[in-house]
């Protein structure tokens, strides 16, 4: 047994890497666990068997939108003035949030989530990086403006924070290529019978592999082995040696480890975060300072044209696009 960190706080620890976009990426409920540090001949390698590369240099050109009078109206008064709008990002996970060649610029769909939002808002874009456990109070206390992290709506956290909904909750199944004990595709409890399962303590995929496990068990199927790790990076390299046969983490990492070495892992399935509810990403602002609106609005923009279905495309992760965006849609229910 290991012990175990959130699989968001998890650090990218390559220097530079490559993301292949695959047209068919997302469509084909794949998914994999995020990067671990393998040398960049090898990303580089696969990346040209599989298809693009993105950029990864600090030099970024961003995808961009328009100024959107609509959302700039629905600013609040403190926000009409100023020049810059300040998002928290955790820049630990590729392809969501991680650093660029130069180890200090953030990249990734967050960040470019972040200056769609800006630029329909007429406002330059600072990003601030915020380790996970620190966005809250960086939050409350007015040290930001906004959070673009991968966060999950809860009825929990919207006591306190106001949201504007902009992916799907996507929980991915990853495997070896090579491993012929899975099934073609885990799509319910029974498939997961008698596997060895990484998962992160503490998060909601824990919750729905214990939820899964106990169905079996009490169906008189074989319980399944959980494993905890210090890191992805000790994820992968258990994955690869056999000591277990799949990772279940957020589909977004995980189809982007699929994504940069197609010939060593994929992904057999996905699931909404919620489970059995649906639950949303969504950028998170201050309850009650009325920013929420005109952010919501900021992203339907972007929704209508086009912008953000590129940022999802650069990404891979187009499986996770909703039609519209929503000012504190229902959240995960209080445990």
């Amino acid at each position: 047994m290991h012990r175990t960190i959130d699989h968001r706080r998890s650090r990218l620890l390559a220097a530079a890497v490559v993301l292949p976009l695959l047209a068919g990426l997302a469509a084909c409920s794949s998914a994999a666990a995020d990067g671990d540090g393998d040398g960049d001949s090898d990303l580089q390698s696969a990346a040209k068997k599989a298809g693009l590369q993105v950029n990864t240099s600090p030099d970024q050109d961003r995808i961009h939108t328009t100024e959107d009078p609509e959302a700039i109206a629905l600013l609040p008064a403190e926000y009409k003035d100023k020049d810059t709008l300040k998002v928290a990002v955790s820049a630990y996970v590729a392809p969501l949030a991680f650093l660029a060649d130069d180890e200090k610029t953030p990249i990734g769909n967050e960040p470019d989530i972040a200056q769609l939002v800006a630029d329909a808002l007429g406002k330059k874009l600072e990003l601030e990086v915020t380790a996970w456990a620190d966005w809250p109070l960086a939050l409350s206390s007015g040290k930001v403006d906004a959070i673009v992290s991968n966060v999950t709506v809860t009825e929990e956290r919207k006591e306190t924070i106001d949201f504007s909904s902009y992916r799907n909750d996507q929980l991915g199944w990853l495997v070896t290529t090579s491993n012929k004990k899975v099934p073609a595709t885990i799509t319910k409890p029974a498939d997961i019978a008698g596997l060895t399962v990484a998962v992160g303590s503490g998060t909601n995929q824990e919750k729905i592999l214990l939820a899964w496990d106990k169905e079996n068990t009490d169906a008189g199927l074989k319980p399944v082995k959980i494993e905890y790790f210090e890191n992805d990076g000790d994820t992968i390299l258990a994955l690869k040696s056999g000591r277990i046969d799949t990772s279940f983490g957020p589909n977004a990492t995980a189809a982007y480890k699929a994504a940069v070495e197609p010939d060593e892992f994929k992904v057999i399935g996905t699931l909404n975060g919620g489970w059995p509810d649906t639950a949303q990403i969504a950028v998170g602002t201050k309850k009650g300072n009325e920013l929420a609106p005109a952010v919501t609005a900021a992203l339907n923009h972007a929704f209508k044209d086009g912008s953000y279905t590129k940022v999802l495309e650069r990404w891979g992760l187009t499986a996770e696009a909703i039609d519209a965006s929503q000012t504190n849609p229902p959240g995960l229910p209080k445990s």
